[in-house]
């Protein structure tokens, strides 16, 4: 019986050893490893490890966009039984030192000469810490191991070879398989302990919903490091003989989906926005005859997945409609965009848009969204195939339980559910009470058919001075359906209304200021967006999006900051979450503006 990481990845090189594991793009093609090729690289870099004189327990940090070398990298250190410390690739450096000293990490590897200016400029203050880098390191960098050094370390110990054997054999289910720091949209990043069994536990129960297939492939895009990445693009293939080949960025996306043609690809969210933003925009450019054509085809799309959604037949005609909307346009469509082949794409971390989803199942692309957590392994529900429901986020995974408290938040029980925090065990107590229920934070309710919906994050829920109680997120989340509108961030908290900060997206925004010819320098962010015809057009968009709210919930002011939310400059989480707390401190005077 499967119960650790190691024996996961050992089964499946037994059943499909000449299948392709992994793909990447060299010298302007896409090669591949076989899963034979595969575990002959975790054993050599496993015994270099150990070599190293790397023990069991021992936590040690991969900084690393995705690519071969962290799946290898994560694979080796689970078979010696140590502690993957993973990090997004985006951080700063001081973000990278935090979590290094926080999780007492020894080791760190990093992929490239980024990454490695990082890990050099906080040396000087961790004097403990080991460097592997995964390419050769700049001439005249010092006590840098590379990939090759540490493989040659392994070979040139012939005791390791046994001793691999030996680790990956003793490691327990209960046994830590890694810490991964939460994104910190509420404060600084904590280290959830997830084990051996956290994680196949959530592998095994996702395979009956999320069904990959052997040789088929899966194009990786987000962050291995994030948990929803390491689950769907890196465990759960892994454990079907399913192929993984990693984009070469997000400019390639689109080249790197017509030269792989996948079968699944996990998105955020924002990304499947960008999908939908980008066809409609193309349309735009087409003869007004494509055009009519188009929204033909969408109404019949959209039609057809109302009465799925409402579980009713679809009758004949419209079905041939959909079907010949299907031949006519959207076949078109997808091959453009390398969709093909496409079964599913899954969506996690973030919400995502009922317009979006629909869109998406309209034209057949199917969107099954799902909802996890770093501390849940991440899995907790997803909406199954043949039985999508928009606007949720589907229903449990067998053997996880899931219920709403009294105040509506959502708690989670089951053998996904982490160890706890490193080093925090009173944070841990907080959220894991005496009967083993995991308080998510997140506010939610169950419909009639026992479909989650996610409604807000606990901490988020504004109270009006009045004592009204507002969720900023569904309100967010409607107004970012704009294509003039990247963010929102909605305020009101011991307020007595309702105020929000509007982040553009700036290229709609510019190529909007073209065609209508507006008097204004389009680069200059500030001066667009105070221009009173954007101001217009933003008043507009949330009149459009927002019609049906109560009285005490409409925006009455608006904010539009001429300043791009990113990593960088902390107001978006490595997975591109808005860190709220960050955002209001950031645009504290416009915030007071609106109030004054």
């Amino acid at each position: 019986m499967t119960e650790t990481l190691a024996q996961m990845f050992q089964e499946s090189v037994e059943k499909f050893p000449e299948l392709p594991a992994l793909m990447v793009k060299t010298e302007g093609a896409y090669t591949s490893i076989t899963y034979r090729g595969m575990a002959q690289k975790v054993r050599g870099l496993g015994r270099g490890f150990i070599a190293l004189g790397i023990q069991k327990k021992d936590h040690v940090a991969l900084l690393s966009e995705s690519r071969p070398e962290w799946a290898i990298s994560d694979m080796a250190l689970v078979h010696i039984g140590a502690v993957n410390v993973a990090l997004f690739p985006n951080i700063p450096a001081s973000q990278v030192e935090y979590s290094l000293s926080d999780s007492g990490s020894g080791t760190l590897i990093v992929s490239d000469r980024t990454q490695l200016k990082k890990a050099m400029g906080i040396r000087d203050r961790l004097k403990y810490l080991r460097i592997i880098a995964m390419e050769p390191p700049p001439d005249g960098t010092a006590d840098v191991l590379t990939f090759d050094e540490v493989l040659k370390l392994g070979e040139a110990s012939p005791g390791t070879d046994a001793e691999f054997d030996e680790r990956w054999k003793a490691v327990k289910p209960e046994d830590r398989a890694s810490i991964i720091y939460t994104s910190g949209t509420t404060g600084d990043p904590k280290g959830v302990i997830l084990s051996h069994s956290n994680f196949v536990f959530n592998v095994k129960a996702g395979k009956h919903v999320l069904c990959f297939r052997p040789g088929e492939i899966l194009l990786s895009f987000v962050p291995l490091n994030h948990v929803m990445g390491r689950f769907v693009d890196h465990y759960l293939p892994l454990s079907s003989g399913s192929t993984v080949a990693y984009v070469e960025s997000l400019l390639k996306l689109r080249q790197n989906l017509q030269e792989i043609q996948p079968h699944y690809m996990l998105l955020v969210p924002r990304v499947l926005d960008m999908f939908r933003e980008g066809i409609l925009a193309g349309m735009t450019k087409k003869s007004r005859r494509t055009q009519v054509i188009f929204h033909w085809a969408l109404s019949a799309g959209k039609e057809c997945c109302r009465l799925i959604e409402s579980r009713q037949a679809i009758p004949l005609v419209t079905s041939f409609r959909w079907f010949l909307a299907d031949r006519l346009v959207f076949r078109k469509i997808k091959n453009r965009l390398g969709l093909q082949r496409l079964k599913f794409f899954f969506s996690g971390g973030a919400p995502l848009s009922r317009s979006t989803a629909e869109f998406f199942g309209a034209i057949r692309l199917r969107v099954m969204e799902g909802y996890g957590l770093s501390e849940t392994a991440p899995l907790v529900t997803v909406n199954p195939s043949s039985l999508l429901k928009f606007g949720t986020v589907g229903l449990p995974l067998d053997g996880i339980e899931v219920k709403i408290a009294d105040d509506s938040e959502i708690l989670v029980r089951g053998p996904n559910v982490m160890q706890g925090y490193h080093n925090r065990p009173e944070d841990t107590a907080e959220v894991i009470d005496s009967q083993g229920w995991f308080h998510t934070g997140d506010i939610g309710e169950f419909d009639g058919e026992g479909y989650l919906r996610i409604t807000d994050r606990k901490k988020n829920l504004i109270v009006l001075s009045n004592g009204k109680k507002v969720a900023p997120q569904p309100l967010e989340n409607r107004l970012t359906e704009s294509p003039f509108i990247a963010h929102a961030t909605v305020i009101g908290d011991q307020r007595n209304t309702i105020t929000a900060l509007l982040f553009p997206s700036f290229k709609h925004l510019r190529d909007l200021a073209k065609e209508k010819k507006l008097d204004v320098d389009s680069d200059n962010n500030e001066t667009l967006v105070s221009h009173p015809d954007i101001e217009r057009l933003m008043k507009h968009e949330i009149d459009r999006l927002l019609p049906d709210l109560a009285d005490f919930e409409k925006i009455r002011r608006f904010s539009i900051v001429g300043e791009e939310l990113s990593v960088e400059n902390g107001t978006l989480t490595p997975t591109l979450k808005v860190r709220r707390r960050m955002v209001l401190e950031r645009y504290k005077d416009a915030v007071e503006a609106m109030y004054r």
